[in-house]
């Protein structure tokens, strides 16, 4: 999804984020003191939509005989991952507080009573809404009141979530942003270690989105992520820990989260899980100096030793503790993903023996190579370290590490942050997947990508369409004024282009259809081997051409008809003229704008999906693992020894060669300068309206 493609999501967070900007303007706290009472109505929103669905589940239920027909009880709604919500805690309910009483009270009763009837949330929840005005409080709740929200299934509520911790962490507002990991590292991790049973440990929690992550892999396996594993998560501060078990609970999820000083993690295994963890994922604090090394020296979680010790007794720095204890914490098959800083992988002296040591155990899996502006609050490139210790005992594998340099695979969001896309994320997956001899899978991605693209195509139909019918609509009403006799004529080079491009539009849109379907019927019979989806996406690349080609006329189409118009009303006087019907003109302007945008997504979206087939196939011709030059290498431990232990990827994949890129998506690159325009006009705003601030208060 690219920024000139918002979704109606996307959009409504944006809209919805206006009420951090009503707390700043309107109640005089820091982002930091209202970032609590936002995400606890939030939670309290998402409750309240959870229990009106499982209720209507439970009556569905007993209508068709399925359970008794009596009064609903908590358990019913706990196994729909619902909470028994009283009238009092119900979002609407809540809403209809009578004029005299006040809304903050009725809010903080309600948080009360959801702690009291859900034992994980027990001292969770926000509690200081009276602090704010009613009048306040009420205008946030009806915006979180609107239909979209109310109907928002739990992944959607999730995604909306996600995005307010984002922009919280892009405002520094709690604990320096460090309590939230991207979504797109996470999920990353995720798809490297998959994990889907047993017990799954994240020593650093933060917001918990590590754990909400994988019960999006379990459950989009078709599972239920409760029935199927056990969170664990430490988080030293205290906040981010309440935050991390309101986050598990929007999404019906509950974890054994402990908080408390972080050097209890350093010092101490707060859920003793050693040998024991079938997943850890984490994203720790990166260099610390500050652990005292006699109190960890003879930590059973250090199986490799101590790393460098400083003169004042400190360990020099604390990045091979974390990775000496996620590594301890794995039982003999369980995998680790984690996130470090990428000074790590090739630090010196003691850490470098450390580092050896693990290598020598044959767990250490796969590094990938992160660029920076990833982090919201830290600009800094980062790794991902992958144990599978499972690979000990494989003779094949064990003295291999797969090296991944994915700095040059990103998407830009804003000026400053980067992330990966969905299907990026995707293909780094499919790449370990043919590092694990996984093909299946691999090609089962290639055809996925294929299949989607055909289904786009013909989903573009009808966006064509209706741009075609907004197109004749304008056409229509300004071709009386267009048309009438006129020496010299301004509007009859522009008329005549547009009327001959109508034309060509209409030759053009059916081929594109035509081909698609034609196409459409080649895949029903393709074989789904690398060689049938090879041939089935070469087959796709003049389509994808045609839809690129018939973007770039509609784009023209609505230039020329903007055009006319304007010619019309500057040049020739139409708002005078009585063959001219402005108003109706000007709506059919904005439809037909409307339309052009749809319609250039609908084509988009097929040529994407093909680039993602090229992307993988071009470099995996023959859907086997090769070395890449600039991506990716299997590299072997006596290779690793020969560079001193170093497991920094881009020491080994080599630098990508500049060749002339034939397919440079000019897209893509127009986007990217748009999203810095766009990103540089917002700052200027921004900075304007803080000068003129400045000089209300000097009295200017």
């Amino acid at each position: 999804m690219t920024a000139d493609h918002l979704t109606g999501l996307e959009a409504f967070e944006a809209g919805l984020w206006k009420i951090a900007d009503d707390l700043r303007a309107n109640s005089g706290l820091a982002s930091n003191e209202y970032f609590m009472p936002i995400m606890g109505l939030l939670f309290l929103r998402q409750a309240t939509n959870r229990y009106y669905a499982a209720l209507a589940a439970i009556e569905a239920d007993q209508k068709a005989g399925k359970m008794p027909d009596r009064e609903p009880v908590a358990g019913d709604f706990t196994r729909r991952r619902a909470l028994l919500l009283p009238r009092a805690a119900r979002f609407d309910e809540i809403l209809r507080t009578p004029k005299n009483e006040s809304i903050g009270a009725a809010l903080t009763r309600a948080m009360e009573t959801v702690e009291h009837g859900f034992q994980p949330l027990a001292g969770q929840l926000p509690k200081d809404y009276e602090r704010f005005e009613d009048a306040l409080l009420e205008r946030m709740m009806r915006t979180f009141d609107s239909e979209a929200l109310r109907q928002a299934s739990g992944d959607v509520f999730g995604r909306i979530y996600e995005y307010f911790l984002a922009e919280f962490a892009k405002q520094g507002a709690h604990d320096n942003g460090e309590f939230f990991t991207p979504p797109s590292i996470v999920q990353t991790i995720v798809n490297v270690i998959e994990p889907n049973h047993g017990i799954i440990l994240d020593p650093a929690c933060g917001s918990g989105g590590m754990f909400v992550q994988s019960s999006h892999f379990i459950e989009d396996a078709g599972q239920d992520t409760m029935k199927r594993v056990t969170f664990y998560g430490h988080e030293k501060n205290e906040t981010t820990a309440r935050l991390a078990q309101i986050n598990l609970a929007v999404h019906g999820l509950e974890g054994k989260i402990r908080a408390g000083n972080e050097a209890i993690t350093y010092y101490k295994d707060p859920h003793e899980l050693v040998g024991q963890c079938d997943f850890v994922m984490a994203n720790p604090p990166f260099n610390v100096d500050e652990v005292d090394a006699e109190k960890v020296k003879g930590d059973r979680r250090l199986p490799f030793g101590l790393p460098g010790v400083n003169k004042a007794k400190k360990v020099s720095n604390a990045n091979y503790l974390w990775l000496s204890y996620f590594y301890s914490y794995l039982n003999e098959n369980g995998r680790a993903g984690v996130v470090m800083s990428s000074q790590a992988s090739s630090a010196g002296r003691d850490e470098a023996t450390v580092r050896q040591k693990m290598v020598e155990t044959g767990a250490v899996d796969v590094m990938i190579d992160i660029r920076g502006n990833f982090f919201y609050t830290r600009t800094v490139p980062c790794q991902l370290w992958f144990f599978d210790r499972a690979k000990e005992r494989d003779a094949q594998r064990r003295d291999q590490v797969l090296m991944l340099d994915a700095r040059q695979i990103h998407r830009k969001v804003s000026r400053a942050i980067c992330d990966f896309s969905p299907e990026q994320q995707k293909n780094i997956a499919a790449i370990v997947w043919l590092y694990r001899g996984q093909r299946e899978r691999f090609l089962g991605l290639v055809a996925a990508y294929l299949e989607q693209a055909l289904a786009d195509g013909a989903a573009a139909e009808a966006p064509l369409a209706a741009c075609m019918q907004a197109l004749d609509r304008l056409l229509v009403l300004a071709r009386p004024f267009a048309t009438a006799q006129r020496d010299p004529d301004p509007l009859a080079e522009t008329w005549g282009e547009l009327l001959a491009l109508r034309g060509t539009l209409a030759d053009d849109s059916k081929a594109v259809n035509d081909q698609l379907a034609a196409r459409a019927s080649d895949w029903s019979g393709a074989a789904r081997d690398n060689a049938g989806l090879t041939g089935m996406r070469r087959a796709l690349h003049p389509v994808a051409e045609q839809c690129r080609d018939l973007s770039k006329q509609i784009d023209l189409a609505a230039k020329l008809a903007g055009r006319v118009v304007d010619i019309a009303l500057k040049d020739l006087a139409a708002r005078d003229a009585d063959d001219w019907p402005g108003t109706e003109i000007s709506r059919a302007r904005k439809a037909l704008e409307l339309a052009r945008a749809d319609a250039v997504e609908a084509l988009r979206k097929p040529r994407h999906f093909v680039k993602q087939a090229d992307w993988l196939q071009e470099r995996f011709p023959d859907a086997t693992l090769r070395d890449v030059e600039g991506l990716v290498r299997r590299v072997s431990r006596d290779e690793i020894s020969a560079h001193d232990w170093s497991l920094t990827p881009g020491r080994y994949v080599g630098v990508a060669p500049e060749d002339v890129d034939e397919n440079f998506d000019f897209e893509e690159a127009l986007r990217a300068i748009h999203i810095d325009l766009r990103g540089l006009n917002d700052e200027a705003v921004e900075l304007a309206a803080r000068i003129a601030k400045n000089f209300e208060g000097l009295g200017v």
